[in-house]
């Protein structure tokens, strides 16, 4: 029967890596022998664990051994990373490694390099020659580039639970409509405190339902209070928003008096309009008609903003990306240094951006339908805190 040593360490018990390695082989058909298993006996100690893994199959064996090695297991003795040559450009290298968006390294020439720009569903391509590794999307992909195949030297990181008490506790996340969202406003609102105070970036992942619902205002508020550093978006969110302000309406409703108001429906293409009179959203902040709401706010405090196109999009606007592949791209390089990601009652933005970060950055996701929550996780953002809730409720709680 084939079989392999696996090694272990970190607090792999209290952060469910142990259970969920017993759990991988199972489900794979595969069995196990727990060779050598020591517990840490302070909170600061690790334990670590040896663990012989086997299957009936060699190709069985080996595709459970890449599904814990993502999990953080590597060999007792580790051999370099297997590289071969891109045949093309856009074309990788058969069997070559799928990143996860957990911190990842590789063995070079006898040396560990940390992965750079590291998130999930990438291949990494290693500069030999300055001991440097990326993670790269196949349109990265130049003819040639070494890039990583097979199993061998690598090593995943994933997060570990904290060791003190935090809301954002990696595999703890669990959707449900009765945790007690006030509570849980206050620590999110301590938690964004204490990310500026470190001197760490905040960004927003906003949808419509922000003006829809009425609390445009607080989050135009949060931003003017220097809060957040970056707010990801589409088109949908800045023409709602920008409408709000200049009519008062939301998709032609009227947001104070509770009703639709007469020929309303045009009033989001009017909005529309007066921008792409004005050339830009800032030209119309600087012409003094635009002179509140989320876009405003953006303006006059310098936050950066990206608005992603779809194929429902109005006009757009002028500062929409219509190219997604761009779109892609001017999103990653914004969050590169951000620390703390909330993520309001949108669906396919909040899982795009739960794609482009890290599993080091935290992540809020607040909406309404569970399924939002669910899918954001289930693609791989398992560590995020899912937040079952009305935006229009949870968004004033947490500003104040």
């Amino acid at each position: 029967m084939p079989e392999q040593e696996i090694f272990l360490k970190g607090h792999i018990i209290d952060s469910f890596i142990l259970p969920k390695v017993f759990d991988t082989i199972m489900d794979y058909g595969g069995d196990f022998d727990v060779l050598e298993f020591k517990i840490g006996k302070k909170k600061t100690e690790h334990s670590t664990a040896r663990i012989l893994v086997k299957a009936d199959r060699r190709e069985k064996l080996e595709l459970i051994l890449g599904e814990l090695y993502k999990l953080g297991a590597v060999k007792p003795v580790e051999e370099d990373a297997e590289l071969k040559e891109a045949p093309d450009d856009g074309v990788l290298p058969d069997n070559f490694y799928s990143t996860t968006h957990h911190k990842t390294f590789i063995k070079v020439a006898g040396e560990w390099i940390e992965v750079e720009n590291i998130m999930m569903d990438k291949a990494i391509v290693v500069d030999v020659e300055n001991k440097r590794a990326y993670a790269r999307a196949f349109r990265e992909i130049r003819k040639g580039d070494l890039v990583v195949v097979g199993n061998k030297g690598i090593k995943v990181k994933p997060p570990e639970r904290p060791r003190s008490y935090s809301i954002f506790e990696f595999m703890r996340s669990s959707v449900s409509t009765e945790k007690p969202s006030s509570m849980l406003a206050s620590r999110i609102a301590e938690s964004m405190i204490a990310t500026k105070k470190n001197g760490k970036k905040i960004a927003v992942v906003a949808g419509p339902a922000i003006v829809h619902t009425g609390v445009a205002d607080s989050l135009a508020e949060m931003i003017k209070l220097g809060y957040i550093d970056l707010l990801l978006a589409g088109n949908a969110l800045a023409v709602h928003d920008i409408e709000h302000a200049l009519f008062g309406t939301s998709l032609g409703f009227n947001i104070k008096l509770g009703r639709s108001v007469e020929a309303g429906h045009r009033n989001h293409l009017y909005a529309i309009n007066e921008v792409l009179k004005a050339g830009s959203i800032k030209a119309l902040v600087e012409s003094g008609k635009l002179k509140k709401g989320i876009m405003y706010e953006c303006i006059k405090n310098n936050v950066p903003f990206i608005l992603a196109g779809s194929i429902r999009d109005d006009g757009p606007l002028p500062e929409v990306i219509t190219d997604v592949v761009e779109a892609q791209k001017a999103m990653k390089k914004a969050l590169k240094d951000v620390e703390l990601v909330l993520m309001l009652s949108t669906m396919l933005h909040s899982i795009a951006v739960g794609n482009m970060i890290p599993s080091h950055v935290k992540i809020v996701c607040v909406d309404i339908n569970p399924t939002t929550v669910i899918k954001l996780t289930d693609r791989g953002s398992a560590h995020a805190l899912g937040i079952v809730s009305d935006v229009g409720v949870f968004l004033p709680m947490l500003l104040r």
